[in-house]
C-alpha cells in the first residue's frame, strides 16, 4: 500500500450551528494516493480517528494494488472529525468552553477541508462507518451533488433513539455525575470514563454469537471483562463526553429525498445499535430510488456493530457499485 500522508489544515472563522465562531479550527487528516487520483472521502467512528482506518482489516483490504480503492488510482481522504485525532477538541485547553458541536458541524468541517483546503469540487464516493456512516447520510442530504456514490455503514438514516441513544446517555451521565469530573476541570481522568466505555462496548458491540464464543463460561466471561477493565485507556473525559453528545440531534430522515448519489448501505444482522429487526432502515432506504442494502448475516465470525470495520465482508459489493458507477460516468 502507498504510504499515507498526515497533515493539518486550519479552517478560518469556523461557525458552529450554535452561532459560536472559532477563529481557527484545526482539521487533521490523512491521505493515501496521489491528489490527481479519483477522490474519495472515508469517515471514522465515534472516539476514533483517521489513523484507526489504517488497519489490516480495513485499509489492508481496500487500498492495495487491484483492491477496490487501489491507491494507485484513487486519492483517499480521511479526516479527523472535530473533537478527534489532531483536530480541535475540548482537551486542547477550552475544556467545557469548547463549542458544543453536532454532526452537522462535523460534516461542515469536512466539506471545508475538501473544498477550501484540498481544492476538491466533486467526489467519486463518500464512505463512512458507524458515526462516519451517520455523517455519510448527512453528506448525501446536505451536499447531494457532491458525490457519485454514498456508502453509509453501521448507521441508521433516522433519528438517534432507542438503545443506541440510551447507552450513549450512560457514558454521558456517568462522566457528568462523577465527583472527580469537577465540571470538566479534573486534573486526573475520572474513573467513570473507562468503566462506562467498557460497559458501552460490551452492550453495543461484539455480536451475540461472537461474544458467546469468546466467553462460553462464567469464568471465561469474568476473565474477558477483567481484561477489558484493566486494559490501558487513553481517552479524555471531556473529549468523549462531547463526542457522544454530538449525536443528540442527528436525524437525516426528513431530507432523504434530496439524495442524488447511488446508495449502498451496509449493516450486519447482529448490529446491536442498528438492529434490522426494527424495520427502520428498510423503511427509510425505501424512500431512496435505487438504494441497495447489504445485510451481512450474523455468525460467530461477525462482531455485531463492529463487523463493518472488517472490509472483507463487503469489499466485493463496494467494487461492484464503484465499477458500475464508473461505467455510467465514463
Amino acid at each position: 500500500m502507498i504510504e499515507p500522508t498526515a497533515a493539518v489544515w486550519i479552517a478560518p472563522q469556523f461557525k458552529f450551528h450554535t452561532g459560536e465562531v472559532m477563529p481557527e479550527l484545526r482539521i487533521g487528516y490523512i491521505t493515501v494516493g496521489d491528489p490527481t487520483g479519483i477522490p474519495v472521502l472515508i469517515l471514522h467512528g465515534t472516539t476514533g480517528s483517521a489513523q484507526g482506518l489504517l488497519t489490516p482489516e480495513f485499509a489492508g483490504e481496500l487500498f492495495g494494488p487491484e483492491q477496490p480503492l487501489d491507491a494507485n488510482k484513487y486519492f483517499i481522504v480521511m479526516p479527523d472529525a472535530i473533537g478527534a485525532g489532531r483536530s480541535s477538541k475540548p482537551s486542547d485547553g477550552l475544556r467545557m468552553q469548547f463549542p458544543h458541536y453536532n454532526y452537522t458541524d462535523m460534516v461542515h468541517a469536512q466539506y471545508r477541508l475538501l473544498t477550501e483546503g484540498l481544492g476538491l469540487t466533486h467526489l467519486r464516493m463518500v464512505l463512512g462507518n458507524s458515526m462516519g456512516g451517520m455523517h455519510a447520510w448527512l453528506w448525501g442530504t446536505l451536499h447531494p451533488h457532491f458525490m457519485d456514490v454514498l456508502v453509509p455503514m453501521a448507521a441508521t438514516p433516522a433519528a438517534m433513539s432507542g438503545r443506541n441513544w440510551m447507552t450513549r446517555r450512560w457514558i454521558i451521565d456517568a462522566i457528568r455525575n462523577d465527583p472527580q469530573w469537577m465540571n470538566g476541570n479534573y486534573t486526573t481522568q475520572p474513573p467513570s470514563l473507562q468503566f462506562a466505555s467498557v460497559f458501552f462496548a460490551i452492550a453495543t458491540t461484539g455480536g451475540d454469537q461472537h461474544l458467546q464464543r469468546l466467553a462460553p463460561t462464567r469464568e471465561a466471561a469474568d476473565t474477558l471483562l477483567a481484561q477489558r477493565l484493566q486494559a490501558p485507556f487513553v481517552g479524555d473525559a471531556n473529549d468523549c463526553l462531547y463526542a457522544w453528545e454530538a449525536s443528540r440531534d442527528y436525524d437525516p430522515s426528513p431530507w432523504l429525498d434530496k439524495i442524488q448519489a447511488r446508495v449502498l448501505t451496509i449493516t450486519s444482522a447482529d448490529d446491536e445499535r442498528n438492529p434490522p429487526s426494527l424495520g427502520i432502515i428498510a423503511a427509510q432506504i425505501a424512500k431512496i430510488p435505487g438504494a441497495e442494502w447489504l445485510l451481512i448475516p450474523a455468525s460467530a465470525d461477525t462482531t455485531g456493530h463492529s463487523t463493518t470495520a472488517h472490509a472483507v465482508w463487503w469489499k466485493q459489493a463496494l467494487q461492484r457499485v464503484l465499477h458500475a458507477n464508473l461505467d455510467r460516468q465514463d
